[in-house]
């Protein structure tokens, strides 16, 4: 008979993402104003504090092999993931989104209203992993910079 297992408090903690180039896209992410901690990482992998989780960045190739997924071919097209900035009003997801783009980011569809009442566009960082820059009914960004959900 098998001891009976009890579920783990369920959090997100790390968002890895696999790069090219580590220092590159470090510098990118630090140029959009992202706190990197665990310096002594240097260019193997870098930490970055984003309000609540952390965004890692690690050399696509090793991530994938860690993982004992195959590395190639990468895809070149939507990969079924999709990271968020939310923000707290439509001037500030244009002045987000011309920011991204003015630190590298490349812009992949301008601002506008949704179809559920939001206002967003989105930008793809230099791996092409894409953000949502967004203003959402029902999600409010707090100053502390954590989004906080309606019931």
């Amino acid at each position: 008979m098998s001891e009976q297992v009890s579920a783990p408090e369920p959090r997100f903690t790390v968002l890895t993402l696999g790069v090219d180039d580590v220092g590159k896209s470090s510098a990118f992410y630090r140029a959009l104003g992202f706190t990197r901690r665990l310096r002594a990482t240097g260019d193997e992998v870098a930490f970055f504090e984003t309000g609540g989780s952390v965004l890692a960045l690690y050399s696509w190739d090793k991530l994938a092999r860690e993982a004992e997924l195959e590395a190639l071919p990468r895809p070149p097209a939507f990969r079924g993931a999709m990271l968020a900035w939310n923000c707290r009003s439509e001037p500030e997801v244009d002045a987000t989104l011309a920011f991204a783009v003015a630190q590298g980011a490349k812009l992949l569809k301008p601002a506008r209203r949704t179809d559920y009442g939001g206002y967003a566009g989105y930008f793809s960082d230099p791996d092409g992993h894409p953000w949502e820059v967004v203003v959402a009914p029902g999600i409010d960004v707090g100053d502390d910079r954590r989004v906080h959900l309606a019931e």
